[in-house]
């Protein structure tokens, strides 16, 4: 890619971005679009005010909420947010952090080592290739290369400090939000499963009573069975949809009332008498509701698998971290998931299967990053455009416009990439829910990991690896003996690549994901079309951490290999994170809706993805100092990778236990300010009907809510 095309990318993706952030600032500001832009505060009936509907401000493009996101501290973040949403933001924080650090050296120090080597006059090819900015334009043999060492000694220090202090202070504040979240339910309450059946009673409740009474007396207070109520479900589904009938029915006898002088007025002649149809129907199918849930049918459908809860954290943690039988594939225990997190239908899978079902997902998850090999092949057939024409003659064709070259080669591959690869969080996210997790935290946390690894092997090593074989396939024949030194001049050739990804992804992603086109495009056709006149609620949706997390570790991970093979991609990055960090912060405090809360666990697979770009870029240095007739600074590598390595593992035993665990010093003494403060006669008994299952729950209709809303289950004791 020569630097028109690198600049025809920069241009229309800064161009595109600045049109889109325009159009937001200025939808942003009319009442009708606050079900998009305002969907989370309108959810908790908070006022929005407005600028006056025919000024001239409506119509004009504003930066307002930029500064107002850089207002927002992490405190308040914290508050109305949780701490998964500040492990976000902080994820952002460190990005800006390190390549900042990061653009200072390699700007200062790395960028004027490479550009005044000795191949720098004879290569003058700033205006075909970014070579002369990278590390590939330094002689074989050079001393010039220690100063690259050097530099990556510096940043790779740095960058296992920020994370470090990072993994510190994400740990304290868990232990200051454990201590600050009172009477949450899920820290008073285990889920067992793989609970044994009584023979005797025929049941499994009375074994679980039985159980925890006896090993745990002084803790133990209530158990709330699970049962299989595919049944129930299958009748509440019916029932909401009569509901949902009876409703539009309504609407349209009302319509009718009000247009008495119409001619269509026939048209909905029979809807009155249809509506008396659908609530009998309604009624019937309530009482088959109320029937099974009071009757035992449903203790005939009780699954291995209880809630228990217990009078104080200590008791439940130490429940939940202990072994409770001889064998441990009975009884098994851990800390319960919130309960609007639980995924109920996963628990009636059973223990035993889960394995079958990891696999089945990581096959699952390898076949989709296998098939998406072609597409990525073929972008990469794209950005070699010269290397394209060579294999595919009719591609001359595209130089007969004047700039179209430059267009083609510089934003359509990365566009292509970002527009292919937009699926694949939403199909991987498919794929763990087969898994039978049993809450949906533990679910989007593994769908970030298969993300992170899909971006890896396809964004990352494919595109390397298909970009050098299209570059070099010709000449290594040719010349076999030359085939490392072209390995290592492609290496670095990717660097501009990389930077129209990370503009596409950057400037034009962030840009689309703040905008929401989709949303707007689906609420103009539902408000003039088939939704007219239908009362409008927000389009509230869940923070979407298996999409940021994974895009931004792998932006990070892109980084830090390039960090000093080819430093002028760094500035990109440094804007990449403070766009990202002010988009999210407007989409945490104004769009998106916080489902669950696990208290920061997200951060140690954060560190995680680091850590493993810290690594790819010291061994990548290596073998590109090999490669560079420099062994003595590929040996002075290694010892570096060994530091990172028990850096690493330090960091699994000082802290990673704290965030898998409820550190019971922790548990005690909450429990012990609670009671100092008189807080502990709160009535237990609502923290185990929390873990109600759905299928004894109240029904709620709007059409029937005289006979369908008493309370029908209540949890065992």
């Amino acid at each position: 890619m020569n630097a028109q095309s690198l600049l025809a990318s920069a241009a229309i993706n800064i161009g595109l971005s600045l049109f889109l952030l325009s159009l937001f600032s200025i939808f942003k500001k009319h009442p009708s679009n606050a079900f998009i832009y305002y969907a989370r505060r309108l959810a908790k009936q908070q006022h929005i005010p407005f600028p006056p509907t025919f000024s001239l401000s409506t119509f004009l493009p504003s930066v307002s909420w930029i500064p107002r996101a850089f207002r927002v501290s992490e405190d308040e973040i914290l508050q109305n947010s949780g701490l998964d949403a500040l492990v976000v933001i902080r994820l952002f924080k460190l990005g800006i952090k390190f390549f900042w650090t990061c653009s200072f050296v390699g700007l200062v120090i790395l960028l004027p080592v490479n550009y005044t080597s000795q191949e720098g006059p004879s290569r003058s090819s700033l205006s075909h290739s970014m070579d002369s900015f990278t590390i590939s334009n330094i002689e074989r043999g050079s001393n010039r290369h220690w100063v690259h060492f050097s530099c990556l000694c510096i940043i790779s220090f740095h960058g296992l400090y920020l994370l470090y202090k990072e993994y510190n202070e994400i740990l304290v504040k868990r232990i200051q939000h454990l201590h600050n979240v009172k009477h949450r339910p899920d820290q008073f309450t285990i889920l067992v499963r793989e609970i044994p059946f009584c023979n005797e009673h025929k049941a499994r409740g009375c074994c679980v009573d039985h159980f925890f009474s006896k090993h745990h007396p002084y803790a133990y207070q209530s158990y709330q069975m699970v049962y299989d109520g595919k049944i129930v479900e299958d009748f509440l589904h019916q029932a909401k949809s009569v509901a949902i009938k009876i409703k539009d029915l309504r609407r349209r006898s009302m319509t009718q009332k009000q247009s008495r002088k119409s001619r269509f007025i026939g048209i909905f002649q029979g809807s009155i008498e249809d509506v008396g149809e659908h609530e009998k129907r309604l009624r019937e199918l309530c009482h088959t509701i109320r029937l099974i849930q009071c009757g035992n049918m449903l203790k005939q459908k009780e699954l291995p698998v209880a809630f228990v809860s217990f009078k104080s954290r200590w008791g439940a943690t130490l429940a939940a971290q202990s072994q409770h039988h001889e064998n441990p594939l009975l009884w098994i225990t851990e800390l319960a998931p919130e309960p609007r997190d639980v995924l109920w239908n996963n628990l009636s899978i059973p223990y035993s299967r889960l394995p079958i079902h990891n696999i089945g997902g990581f096959l699952a998850a390898s076949l989709l990053t296998i098939f998406f090999a072609l597409p990525v092949t073929a972008v990469q057939g794209i950005a070699k455009f010269e290397t394209l024409k060579k294999w595919f003659p009719p591609a001359m064709a595209v130089q007969l416009i004047p700039g179209l070259s430059s267009i083609v080669t510089g934003y359509l591959p990365s566009f292509i990439l970002n527009m292919f690869i937009y699926v694949v969080p939403f199909a991987m996210l498919s794929i763990a829910t087969q898994e039978g997790f049993v809450s949906r935290s533990k679910k989007e946390i593994k769908t970030c990991s298969m993300v992170f690894y899909f971006l890896v092997g396809n964004v990352f090593f494919l595109s390397l690896l298909s970009g050098s074989l299209l570059d070099q396939i010709g000449e290594s024949f040719t010349h076999p003996r030359d085939f490392p030194s072209h390995l290592a001049s492609a290496v670095s050739a990717q660097a501009d690549f990389f930077m129209t990804y990370i503009l596409t992804t950057g400037l034009s992603g962030f840009s689309l994901e703040i905008l929401q086109p989709g949303l707007l495009i689906w609420d103009f056709l539902r408000t003039h079309t088939f939704g007219r006149g239908e009362n409008e609620n927000p389009y509230l949706f869940s923070l979407p951490y298996y999409r940021i997390i994974p895009f931004v570790s792998v932006t990070m991970l892109i980084g830090m290999v390039y960090a000093v093979i080819a430093p002028l991609l760094l500035p990109f990055l440094i804007g990449y994170f403070f766009l990202g960090y002010v988009v999210c912060v407007n989409q945490i405090q104004d769009v998106y809706e916080i489902v669950y809360e696990t208290s920061g666990q997200y951060w140690p697979y954060i560190h995680h993805y680091i850590f493993m770009s810290m690594i790819l870029m010291q061994i990548t240095m290596i073998g590109l100092f090999g490669l560079k007739s420099k062994p003595a600074a590929s040996i002075s590598t290694i010892p570096l990778v060994l530091f990172t390595l028990l850096f690493n593992e330090y960091c699994k035993i000082r802290f990673l236990p704290t965030f898998s665990n409820y550190p019971i010093q922790n548990a005690v003494e909450n429990d012990e300010c609670e009671e100092r403060d008189g807080l502990t006669e709160v009535e237990h008994e609502s923290r185990i009907e929390a873990y109600l299952p759905p299928c004894t729950r109240p029904m709620s209709f709007s059409a029937q809510e005289s006979s369908s809303t008493e309370p029908l289950v209540s949890a065992s004791t």
